[in-house]
This record gives C-alpha cells, sequence and structure tokens, in this order.
C-alpha cells in the first residue's frame, strides 16, 4: 500500500508566482498541492496540521518583506522554515483573446505587482485604471472567466496559458533584476546540515537601551558569523517596541551558531527560532559539495591523528 501524498498548502489560487516557484521543486511534483486563498490561511493550515507543508513568499527584492508571513511566524504561529527558492519574477499584460492594448481602460493585479509596473503602466496606459486584486493569478482568473472586453490583468505567463488569456506585453515590470524569496515550512523538523545553510531567529529585547542592538550584533561579529539580513519589526505589544528579524549564515547544528544562540537567549527577553535550512543561490549545491569534501577531509585527518594515540 502506498503511502499518502505529502500535502503542500500553498498561496494560491494556482498560476500564482508562488505556485510557479513550487513547481521548480522536484522532489514536491507528487505532492497533493492545496491552494488557499491568504498566506494566513497557508500558516495556520500547517500549525494545525492539516498541511504537512506551507509554501509562501517571504521577500521580494522591490517592495520588501512579506509583511503577513514574517508577522505570521513572530507571533502567530510557531513553524520552521526548510527551505528557501529565490525566483526572478517577470510580469505579463494580458487580457481576453481580441482585446487590443488600445482597447484597455482598466488594468487588475496584486497591489505589490502593480506598485512594480508604474513606468510601464505610465508610459502605455496612463489613462487605465488600477484595480487591487487577491493575487496575480486571481486577477488573470476573474478576468479569464467574466472580465469585460476593455480590461487587462498583470500575472505570471503561468496565469494567461491556465485562464485562456492572451500575453499583450511582455516583462512589464519596473526593475528586470527582480527576484522574490519563498519559504518552505513544517512545525517541527529542522533539515540536517548541508554546508551552506542559514539560520533564521526573531531577538526579542528585556528593554529599549542604548547599545542594546550593538549588544545583539556584537554575539555575531565576535564569533565571525555573517549576517545576511537585519530588519526591526513591532512587537505589536506597544508603540515603539521592536524585535529584530535576523538571517545568518550557518547552521544551528554548527558549534560556533549553536553558541552564539546560546548566548543571546541567556542575555535577551527571548529569541525565537525561525528554522536553519539549505541556502539558495546559483552557487549553493556546489558550496554544499566542497564542504562536504572538506569535512570529509577534516575527519579522515582527525582520525589520522587520534589513531596515531598511544
Amino acid at each position: 500500500m502506498n503511502p499518502p501524498a505529502t500535502t503542500v498548502a500553498y498561496f494560491g489560487p494556482a498560476a500564482t508566482f508562488t505556485h510557479e516557484a513550487l513547481l521548480t521543486q522536484l522532489d514536491l511534483a507528487k505532492a497533493d498541492l492545496r491552494p488557499l486563498g491568504s498566506i494566513t490561511a497557508v500558516l495556520e493550515s500547517v500549525a494545525r496540521g492539516e498541511a504537512d507543508l506551507g509554501f509562501v513568499p517571504i521577500e521580494n527584492a522591490i517592495e520588501g518583506t512579506v509583511s503577513a508571513t514574517i508577522d505570521g511566524l513572530i507571533h502567530d504561529v510557531d513553524l520552521h522554515i526548510q527551505r528557501e527558492v529565490v525566483m526572478d519574477i517577470h510580469l505579463h499584460l494580458m487580457a481576453r483573446p481580441g482585446t487590443g492594448l488600445s482597447d484597455i481602460r482598466s488594468v487588475s493585479s496584486y497591489p505589490h505587482a502593480l506598485a512594480q509596473c508604474q513606468k510601464y503602466l505610465a508610459g502605455a496606459l496612463p489613462a487605465a485604471e488600477q484595480r487591487a486584486a487577491n493575487s496575480t493569478a486571481d486577477a488573470a482568473r476573474v478576468l479569464g472567466e467574466s472580465g469585460p472586453p476593455d480590461e487587462a490583468a498583470i500575472a505570471p505567463r503561468l496565469a494567461a496559458e491556465r485562464y485562456g488569456l492572451v500575453i499583450l506585453a511582455e516583462d512589464v515590470e519596473d526593475h528586470p533584476d527582480n527576484q522574490t524569496r519563498f519559504v518552505l515550512l513544517a512545525r517541527t523538523r529542522v533539515p540536517k546540515p548541508t554546508g551552506h545553510d542559514k539560520t533564521s531567529i526573531v531577538c526579542f529585547q528585556r528593554a529599549d537601551h542604548p547599545g542594546s542592538l550593538h549588544g545583539i550584533l556584537g554575539q555575531f561579529a565576535a564569533r565571525n558569523i555573517n549576517l545576511t539580513k537585519l530588519e526591526s519589526r513591532p512587537t505589536k505589544q506597544a508603540l515603539g517596541d521592536y524585535c529584530f528579524v535576523i538571517d545568518l549564515s550557518g547552521h544551528v547544528g554548527d558549534e560556533v551558531v549553536a553558541d552564539c544562540l546560546r548566548d543571546l537567549h541567556a542575555g535577551l527577553a527571548g529569541v525565537k527560532f525561525l528554522g536553519s535550512y539549505p541556502a539558495a543561490g546559483e552557487h549553493g549545491a556546489e558550496q554544499r559539495r566542497q564542504a562536504d569534501a572538506a569535512w570529509q577531509a577534516a575527519d579522515d585527518w582527525l582520525r589520522g591523528l587520534r589513531g596515531s594515540i598511544e
């Protein structure tokens, strides 16, 4: 008897950038993929055990942090990041078949997507009304199912294929190097170290006083641990009360990282662990292979030394 398929909830509907990024993960190709209507719904579905994994956007190169994801992980659920996926973002203007660019009177999309296409819209469709949709794919779905002939949507190419639309203009984003970072989430497990990892934590201060952030950063500097992200977020306790979201190079299984987290936990009001996971990047796989080879060589060297003990 075959085991039940892994269930993966993701920020839907189908044909969002989140769906497109999820489809790049070949080990999840046979999973039961479940689109949900909001990021909050995805997080809660995993936290309640209704889905094994969740897949959501967490950061965009243009718009910054996805607040619903990071604030949910900080305040609402206890989940661990399993991996990160970074994908290039390309937006396309699409409409129903037979509609031309000169026919367009309104354009709908997710607010972040509209914000990323303002130069194009100002030049090509300056009089078109801009309408917010629940997601890029939902804008395409509504247009394909019941939209008027003078409306267009801005969405991924996958959405045009899925909802029977034609692309009027490709790559309409203002910044061609735009990328979005996505994370795969689970309830408890922590992936094994790979040699090219990232750890995400949230630091809560005992009190806001001069030098408090410097004290936190000093723990990393003293151990030569590289920080890849540092961001303050409201604690939702009081105006001006902030916690710090930190991404750092390394894995909780590494002695130097574990020692750093131990000192932080002892000295702060709290440290929330969001996960240690394989870092994304063009050269990630090669760096992991080199780390494995270096570790094996070091292990062989140490075994040889110990073997000479009388």
